[in-house]
């Protein structure tokens, strides 16, 4: 999809506020505890490369990703720090995998098994890296058993030495809740994994950002920083952070067209909306093609310093709002973020939408552009 860069629409992302969320965090972990950031899915959607560069100042020593291709990505940008893919990795892309270091995440023996036999084919001299996923409760990937952990081990040990068991990981499902039950049956299901494991590997990881921010992570050495590192509350607003969390992103655009129509005049597609009365209405350049959600119809954004609601359906490249008087061609249309002292955030489009902040900051297109600023 092509930038456009030639229209205000863009979303800001405040690099002191990743820097920021990310060194807090960094305080919170003993000295021997590595914070690997997560920048799947273009960093949330802020800009992977450029995230990295800041997360690497901040402290961070590795990074997550979630797919093949976002590790490569960073690996042609220069980044030499471990990279871990979280999702699984077709085994016949093992070259590509050897060829650019790159740790990868395994559930099963039979990858092992493929993996040995195509080590011996291609003659490989570099190890490959792998961390075994146990699903302690998530239901996603991983074994799910100790039995399983137990048999696993003892057919890789028999493996090619050239596959490097360097870390093993669990997901918790319910780390963002105030009830900690789940939370504990699924600790105690990995400690329990664990002990089929004789030697530990160099990584033991447990913790996205809501159980680093809440929870107790012994037995584990790192933790993967996600939404939090980007300045969102990963409960919503369930529970309070250990440190105040600021958000990176901010998003706006600009009145492009602003015109009085009379009382009893539809607005937009399927004429959902008609004027009350005579009201001054704006147009904006921005649609659900830059990720803004059809949802947002009734939501207020802010224009010089007033709430303006969103009226009629969002078209694919425009939508329309009610000003509350003429306001000149070319003001700032804040969507998220400070407009005259007064403010959107991120948790309050997504509680409009009946979602969560990952999937607001996951949604917005390549077509705006990202303007990294540093104040």
């Amino acid at each position: 999809m092509t930038i456009a860069i030639n229209r205000k629409s863009q979303l800001i992302i405040n690099e002191n506020a990743v820097y920021h969320n990310i060194n807090q965090e960094r305080k919170l972990l003993d000295k021997d505890s590595e914070l690997f950031m997560v920048v799947k899915a273009n960093a949330y959607g802020h800009g992977a490369v450029k995230i990295a560069e800041i997360a690497k100042r901040a402290g961070a020593t590795g990074f997550c990703v979630a797919v093949l291709d976002e590790a490569i990505e960073l690996r042609k940008a220069g980044f030499i720090e471990p990279i871990l893919v979280l999702g699984l990795t077709d085994v016949n892309l093992i070259n590509l995998i050897q060829k650019y270091d790159i740790s990868v995440t395994v559930s099963s023996i039979d990858w092992i098994k493929e993996a040995n036999q195509l080590i011996k084919e291609n003659n490989f001299k570099n190890k490959i890296k792998i961390h075994l996923a146990l699903d302690t409760g998530m239901g996603r990937i991983g074994l799910q058993s100790a039995e399983e952990v137990k048999k696993f081990i003892g057919q890789f040990e028999k493996m090619n030495k050239l596959i490097d068991l360097e870390g093993v990981f669990t997901h918790f499902s319910t780390a963002d809740s105030d009830d900690s039950s789940y939370f504990e049956y699924q600790r105690d299901h990995f400690f329990e994994m664990m002990n089929e494991i004789p030697n530990r590997p160099k990584y033991v990881h447990v913790a996205n950002s809501a159980t680093s921010l809440w929870h107790d992570l012994t037995g584990s050495n790192m933790i993967r920083f996600g939404i939090a590192g980007y300045g969102y509350n990963p409960s919503g607003n369930l529970i309070e952070p250990p440190f105040e969390l600021k958000p990176a992103m901010s998003l706006i655009s600009e009145l492009v067209y602003v015109k009085k129509v009379p009382e009893g005049k539809s607005i937009g597609y399927g004429a959902t909306y008609t004027t009350k009365n005579e009201e001054w209405i704006g147009t904006v350049p921005i649609g659900y093609a830059d990720g803004i959600r059809r949802e947002l119809k009734g939501f207020n954004v802010l224009v010089d310093g007033h709430y303006c609601e969103i009226v009629g359906r969002i078209c694919m490249d425009q939508l329309m709002i009610r000003l509350p008087y003429d306001i000149i061609k070319g003001t700032t249309v804040t969507f998220i973020g400070e407009n005259q002292g007064k403010s959107i955030l991120m948790q309050d489009v997504a509680d409009y939408c009946q979602t969560i902040t990952h999937a607001i900051v996951c949604g917005f297109s390549e077509r705006l552009p990202r303007i990294y600023q540093s104040n």
